[in-house]
């Protein structure tokens, strides 16, 4: 009984050292709901998505389908955007997307 909870202990420390990455930005429909407001993103875009050798396509296209089709609405919890999502927003223009579905994130 020992030996099994030592491992999963020594398993737990050498992840939280390690670190995990961050799950990445948000950029689905929570499922196929229907989405009325936005939340906000809690990293800057990564080099994933700034980087064009290590762009890839369907991650750059979940992120120009996520901002065409929810854009425009506000975010649920009332407040403006944050940095980030300005940057999302920002990267989303470069991609060649229409800035007037993220002209309210821009500013």
């Amino acid at each position: 009984m020992r030996v099994p909870l030592l491992l999963m202990c020594c398993t737990t420390f050498l992840v939280a050292c390690t670190g995990t990455p961050d799950p990445g930005p948000v950029f689905d429909n929570e499922n196929g709901a229907d989405l009325t407001c936005l939340r906000h993103q809690s990293q800057p875009p990564g080099s994933r998505y700034t980087d064009e050798s290590m762009r890839g396509t369907g991650e750059t296209l979940a992120l120009l389908r996520y901002y065409t089709a929810h854009g425009r609405k506000p975010f649920c919890d009332g407040q403006s955007p944050n940095g980030n999502d300005k940057q999302w927003a920002h990267l989303y223009v470069t991609l060649g997307a229409d800035r007037a579905n993220v002209t309210a994130l821009l500013g």
